[in-house]
């Protein structure tokens, strides 16, 4: 099936060509539902902490965090394309609607205004004036969002990637140190260095502390072949194959190489302003304190059970209760010890109030448990679509990671994956259509078989950038 050249332009690509027949068969076969039991909610997979619970949570992690090496990991790859998706069929295709004449109508109070006045030319009317916030001028149509301009301050504006400094600060301080990591693609990765260079010295100076800042791109082992609509292999006018990134899912190779104790996750445009990250960083310590909570007696639990002492009762009903799991009528220490040995993540979950966006659910295991999972649409069968409008919460991206085991060691995340979750897409190249495959997504098939959390956390620690007139909102103020 491979020629030479393609066997050649595989190895380059870090894979194998059993990786790509795998990949090929999931095209033939299909990717399985999730098998869902039902949404999580309210005493029944969402956890619903008291505000002393929360105090108390906040306090530990406070107590802990000098001696804890934490890490914030901010996926930042992504362009800005569908926050100007409008902006673009306004230049190119002259749609105009209501999103067009918002931005108009309100241009002045976006933070980027200074800076668009500054490259506007003279007398530039509607068309010209949007086409300089997505073409040329400030580009950020070719921009990914962590370097667009969000928000506007006495002394100055901030990017999305700034934001981020700020809260490290605020609640990803070890020792002194603010570590945070980011995905980024490679093009723009020159980008973020030059403008961190310019800006990390300005906050380490307002906060007295020291950046430790880190990047990744995502890696080419974990792209995946295109197909034609027949499934055969997709091959580019030149003859090459052609692969294609397979989406935040394979972030868990970058995410497996952050060396820490606690790791925070957060998606680049999820951000607020000073006046509004009160709750963000309340929320954020108080999740990790859960974690290291959760962590400490799981720890404790393993040691037991290995070493002969455990009462196995006691630790089934800290599975069932604390970590989420339902386990099966007939349960040994033997399944016990596996569920416990696995990463840990605390997940804050916010009331459904019609974001889009995955949510918490029950979901069956082969081994006879039940536990929680972050699922998307895409994972859920036609017929259990009602289990995912009823549920009472979705999915922010706003987990806390454990990811060392009880001697101290770092668990391979990569053995904790559902490689048999992903999707397949409808995609086109060169005016052809392909079918397209993506991985599991990093909080979902990525982190199928953690142990994970489920807390409810206030809808003003939520406050993310899907379109450019979200900034207009009174969290971006």
């Amino acid at each position: 099936m491979f020629t030479e050249k393609d066997l050649s332009q595989i190895e380059r690509h870090g894979l194998t060509p059993e990786a790509v027949e795998s990949q090929l068969e999931n095209f033939r076969r299909g990717f399985p539902y999730l098998k869902v039991v039902r949404a999580a909610s309210p005493a029944d997979g969402v956890r619903m902490a008291s505000e002393a619970e929360i105090d108390a949570a906040v306090a530990r992690y406070e107590a802990a965090a000098a001696g804890t090496k934490v890490v914030k990991f901010v996926p930042a790859s992504g362009a800005a394309t569908r926050m100007f998706k409008e902006l673009f069929e306004f230049v190119n295709e002259d749609k105009r609607g209501k999103g067009i004449d918002t931005l108009l109508g309100r241009i002045g109070e976006f933070a980027f205004w200074p800076e668009l006045q500054a490259v506007l030319p003279a007398g530039a009317d509607d068309k010209a004036t949007v086409r300089a916030i997505v073409g040329e001028g400030l580009n950020y149509g070719g921009k990914p969002k962590g370097l667009v301009t969000f928000h506007a301050y006495p002394e100055g504006a901030r990017k999305a990637v700034e934001e981020h400094l700020v809260e490290g600060a605020a609640y990803a301080v070890s020792d002194g140190v603010v570590r945070i990591h980011f995905t980024v693609s490679p093009e723009h990765r020159a980008g973020f260095e030059a403008l961190l260079a310019e800006k990390v010295p300005v906050y380490e100076a307002r906060f007295g502390v020291k950046y430790d800042i880190s990047f990744s791109v995502q890696k080419p082992s974990t792209d995946t072949v295109a197909v034609n609509p027949d499934n055969t292999l997709f091959r580019q006018d030149d003859g090459t194959l052609l692969f294609r990134p397979a989406g935040h899912g394979a972030l868990i190779e970058n995410l497996n190489e952050i060396d820490a104790d606690v790791v925070f996750i957060k998606n680049i445009d999820n951000v607020t302003t000073d006046a509004n990250r009160g709750d963000t960083v309340r929320y954020k310590k108080a999740l990790a304190g859960m974690l290291l909570a959760l962590q400490e007696r799981t720890f404790g639990y393993l040691r037991a059970l290995r070493a002969g002492t455990a009462d196995t009762a006691e630790v089934a009903a800290f599975v069932e209760e604390q970590l989420c799991v339902k386990l099966p009528e007939h349960c040994d220490a033997a399944l016990l010890e596996a569920l416990l040995d696995r990463p840990i993540r605390v997940c804050g979950m916010v009331r459904n109030e019609g974001e889009p966006g995955g949510g918490p659910f029950w979901v069956a295991n082969p081994d006879g448990t039940e536990s929680l999972q972050i699922a998307e649409s895409s994972q859920i069968a036609p017929e259990d679509m009602p289990l995912m409008q009823s549920a009472t919460h979705f999915n922010p991206v706003d987990l806390v990671c454990g990811v060392r085991d009880s001697a101290g060691g770092k668990f391979d995340l990569r053995q904790y994956t559902d490689p048999s979750t992903g999707f397949i897409s409808s995609k086109s190249a060169g005016g052809r259509p392909l079918r397209a495959q993506e991985l599991p997504g990093l909080w979902n098939g990525a982190m199928a078989r953690w142990n994970t959390v489920f807390v409810d956390v206030p809808v003003s620690t939520f406050s993310p950038v899907k379109v450019v007139q979200d900034l207009l909102r009174p969290q971006h103020r």
